[in-house]
């Protein structure tokens, strides 16, 4: 019986604590192994993406759409086109791109969607810190 109460306390601190530190946000990159427009962005964007501010704020996670879905993303619905970019901060969309048509398109979107961020993680003059 002392056993019993053992596990039983164990399990009620482990239960009390977080598996691991959650990241304030994550950009979440559906794609598919047969998509044109996710190798282009991969050429274009990937080397430099984790590099950029934008990285360090919303790093990336890759998604394939041909597998199953991490169990923490399955809340994410309507995924009909890749790539498909949704920024992700604690548990819920903040917002969403959908296709890739450029860099020169991409950069100015991404900012758009992290200014939606919470205030906490833009600096004072309402741009992302980076």
């Amino acid at each position: 019986m002392p056993n019993f109460r053992i596990l039983l306390l164990a399990v009620a601190v482990a239960a009390g604590l977080p598996a691991a530190p959650a990241r304030a946000a994550e950009l979440l990159m559906f794609e598919s192994a047969t998509c044109e427009w996710c190798e282009r962005w991969h050429e274009e964007i990937g080397p430099a993406y984790g590099k950029t501010r934008f990285g360090r704020i919303a790093p990336l996670r890759r998604i394939d759409i041909d597998r199953t879905v991490p169990a923490a993303y399955r809340a994410v619905r309507g995924i009909a086109y890749t790539p498909t970019f949704v920024l992700w901060h604690r548990g819920r969309e903040v917002g969403r791109l959908v296709g890739y048509a450029g860099e020169d398109f991409f950069w100015p979107l991404l900012e758009r969607l992290l200014i939606k961020l919470p205030a906490a993680q833009r600096d004072p003059a309402g741009r992302t810190k980076g």
